[in-house]
């Protein structure tokens, strides 16, 4: 059977995640939020934005698809507390019929403040066979519009960027 939306999803740009706590027992013993869980709220805020798309919950029951991420780049740029709140953005830098290559920011929901970036390349996945499998049309197609939407936005700031250590003269 094929998930059908009950409804054409409006894709503004960028996403903009449910807010969400920091969880007390997230903290590490820095004092800060430990560096896992600045993932673990990326990834919910990420499930939230390509639900949108037909890429939810739902989607891996009905056609036993999923997408995982092959690659990620995170920045940590200012630590979180415990009780805090948060939303995350997720912008949708480019996509094809396998590959789906994204951006989120993580911000303070009332100070404003950016605490931390990651840019994600996923793979569709049959979840029988492990495989990457082409994604369906009808995913295809509000993947383009989510992409349209999204293209006004200027690059993200980070975007791109690689580990490397300067080189000693």
């Amino acid at each position: 059977m094929l998930q059908r939306l009950d409804f054409e999803p409006v894709f503004f740009a960028p996403f903009v995640s449910s807010p969400m706590r920091v969880e007390g027992g997230w903290i590490d013993y820095n004092g800060p939020l430990n560096m896992a869980y600045y993932n673990v709220l990326i990834d919910r805020s990420v499930d939230e934005a390509f639900a949108l798309v037909g890429l939810g919950p739902e989607y891996v029951k009905e056609r036993g698809h999923s997408f995982f991420t092959a690659e990620a780049h995170v920045r940590y740029l200012r630590e979180l507390k415990a009780g805090e709140t948060v939303r995350t953005t997720v912008r949708l830098i480019d996509y094809d019929e396998k590959r789906i290559h994204f951006f989120a920011e993580l911000y303070h929901a009332q100070e404003g403040w950016m605490s931390a970036t990651s840019e994600q390349m996923a793979l569709h996945v049959d979840m029988a066979s492990k495989k990457v499998v082409p994604l369906p049309d009808d995913v295809l197609d509000r993947l383009a519009a989510m992409k349209a939407a999204h293209a006004a936005l200027p690059a993200p700031e980070g975007i791109g960027r690689k580990i490397a250590m300067a080189k000693r003269s």
